[in-house]
């Protein structure tokens, strides 16, 4: 499978691209590959597909911010992008090119010159622990959603006659003007309902319950969208289907905490085993692990644990997982226990020799990452 480029260089643009050089980029590569100009190309209308691909991302706020963040991991299906059909591209983004094709092109053209409505998405959230989230996961979810009612029929709309425009001459003072719109009584779709079955709403459309089964890749984050194609609501009309849009939700761990792909956990040691050292379990992300704890450790001490955090969503390796020391104090003791204590007090060993003061915190924060 070939690798897919980068939206930016399919349209030949940088990121610092207005959002007026991304329309005028797109449409300029759309004219030319253009399916009515590059009739049984199929190289054309690959191409064709990639640019409205692009654009689709790069014109939407929301979607750029997530394709700069995350790459093609962040977009489409899985986060991994499923590809636009001819469906998607003619009922989105025609009224960019105007009369650019006598018409052809029009904002809710698709399938074979018959003018489609796309259906609106639907969102959902996605519970997610950092297990899940480790190793990526397949769920099945029930979503109640608008489908065609069996037995539905449709005619031709009547006012625009099948083209879903309406077409009005104004007079102006340098001449007759001709200006286009959607067709006010089919909503630019061209059809009417002929025959509509008990319980169908207007446009033909029921609600159903189907389960849908998603794949979601390891490394994903909270708030992250999974944009999953043509699963929301059907068009009206028998149209194009919106999109299911899945935000990830990630379900707080009992004990290890994430910070991007890192993860760390609280690791508490009795003064016994700080002193002499010993080693204890502690859990990760595949299960539980032993880790040494040397004679003398300190309060404080932070264990590294290489390729034991989260996977990167971009596949830019695994984080680390960060076992941070602390040295338990018990707040009650017993007689004889606070006799030998008391008994050690005095011993030179046992009192503190801050001999290199440096070695705080931030010190040993920075001498594990250098």
């Amino acid at each position: 499978m070939s690798q897919k480029r980068d939206y930016y260089e399919v349209l030949g643009l940088s990121k610092s691209a207005s959002e007026a050089e991304i329309k005028k980029a797109y449409r300029k590569l759309a004219l030319k590959y253009h399916p009515d100009k590059n009739p049984d190309d199929s190289s054309a209308e690959e191409k064709f597909k990639e640019a409205a691909e692009a654009y689709e991302v790069l014109s939407n706020g929301d979607k750029k911010a997530r394709y700069d963040q995350y790459g093609h991991a962040g977009m489409g299906q899985g986060f991994g992008g499923g590809g636009m059909n001819m469906d998607d591209i003619f009922s989105q983004f025609g009224d960019i090119f105007g009369g650019a094709f006598g018409g052809s092109f029009g904002g809710s053209r698709s399938r074979g010159g018959e003018r489609v409505v796309k259906g609106s998405n639907l969102r959902v959230k996605m519970k997610m622990t950092l297990e899940d989230i480790a190793n990526g996961v397949q769920k099945k979810i029930k979503v109640n959603k608008l489908v065609n009612a069996d037995g539905v029929t449709f005619k031709s709309c009547a006012t625009c006659n099948g083209t879903g425009r309406i077409t009005r001459m104004a007079q102006t003072f340098i001449g007759a003007m001709q200006t286009q719109s959607a067709c006010n009584v089919c909503q630019g779709a061209g059809k009417m309902i002929d025959k509509k079955p008990s319980g169908a709403d207007q446009n033909g459309l029921v609600r159903k319950e189907e389960v849908i089964e998603i794949e979601i890749p390891a490394g994903v984050e909270e708030g992250m969208q999974l944009n999953v194609r043509g699963k929301g609501n059907a068009g009206p009309f028998n149209g194009v289907p919106g999109d299911l849009i899945v935000v990830i939700e990630e379900v707080e761990h009992a004990e290890l905490k994430r910070d991007g792909d890192n993860v760390h956990y609280e690791a508490f040691v009795s003064f016994m085993d700080a002193v002499l050292g010993e080693s204890i379990e502690i859990p990760t992300l595949s299960g539980k692990v032993k880790i040494k704890i040397d004679a003398g450790t300190q309060s404080g001490k932070v264990l590294r644990l290489r390729g034991k955090g989260l996977p990167n969503v971009q596949g830019y390796g695994s984080g680390d997982l960060f076992a941070h020391i602390n040295v338990w104090t018990p707040t009650k003791i017993s007689k004889e226990e606070k006799n030998i204590i008391a008994s050690l007090k005095k011993s030179e060993n046992f009192k503190p020799k801050a001999v290199d003061k440096d070695k705080g915190f931030f010190k040993q924060m920075k001498d594990m990452f250098s």
